[in-house]
């Protein structure tokens, strides 16, 4: 192993040690230093553009950047699923334990843009209930914008039952889909806005075979992620909003 390479070795560790040790906050100042140092050492020139590293199924081992989040004791972070996305899934003020989240970046043929899925599982946290296992999809796709940046698109998104869930106690919870979200009068109007702005057809139910429900968005939101650092196991990026994201690859 070259110097160079022994030297990315290191950083990757610190980095690693410094998200477990502060729950994957990566706007802690010791986070924040260790990414600092890994993206001085970035082995990818255009990274937007190299498909062999950008394309992949990627884990995110940061926090989650979803609003109002409780980190656990356990290193877990909790939500409501209204969080998730736009306040779109009923109930809105469910509170849930994210699993994991994995997001596929892939080639969609003959377009020249890739996907950008944002995938999260969750299990539900609410003690007066049986815990259920569900995940949330929020669709996107991608394309680079010039070397180091890419234009994100998402286009709407969906919600389903995990496969050992049970199908009965989910849709005594999630089957209800047209009730008006439980949320504050800020948030509604919020909501509200949103849905004119992006065209979100909501929910019009659930599927009763597979427990499925699904909206999209006719007037899709755009923005720009910046990737900060690439290599064959590990990806950094920034948001527009300056959220700082790790992730790593998945194998297999």
């Amino acid at each position: 192993m070259d110097s160079q390479a022994q030297e990315r070795k290191t950083a990757k560790t610190r980095l690693t040690e410094a998200l477990n040790t502060y729950g994957g906050d990566t706007k802690h100042e010791s986070v924040a230093t260790a990414i600092e140092c890994l993206v001085s050492l970035n082995p990818t020139p255009a990274p937007a553009r190299c498909e062999a590293l950008r394309d992949g199924q990627w884990l995110l081992i940061s926090a989650p950047n979803f609003p109002d989040g409780e980190l656990r004791a356990d290193g877990k972070y909790v939500y409501t699923l209204g969080r998730l996305a736009f306040n779109i899934f009923q109930p809105t003020s469910l509170k849930i334990v994210i699993d994991r989240v994995i997001q596929p970046v892939f080639p969609i043929s003959q377009t020249g843009k890739q996907t950008h899925d944002i995938i999260v599982e969750f299990t539900t946290a609410d003690e007066n209930i049986t815990p259920l296992q569900g995940i949330v999809y929020n669709k996107g796709i991608c394309s680079p914008v010039n070397g180091n940046i890419l234009q994100v698109q998402f286009t709407g998104g969906e919600l389903v039952p995990r496969d050992q869930t049970n199908r009965e106690a989910w849709n005594a919870i999630f089957g209800e889909q047209a009730k008006s979200p439980t949320i504050g009068l800020k948030q509604k109007l919020m909501t509200l806005i949103l849905r004119m702005i992006f065209g979100i057809v909501p929910p019009q139910g659930m599927e009763a075979e597979t427990g499925r429900v699904s909206f999209k968005m006719q007037r899709s939101p755009k923005g720009k992620l910046k990737l900060l650092y690439l290599d064959e196991d590990l990806r950094i990026t920034r948001g527009e909003q300056g959220m700082v994201l790790v992730c790593q690859r998945l194998l297999g």
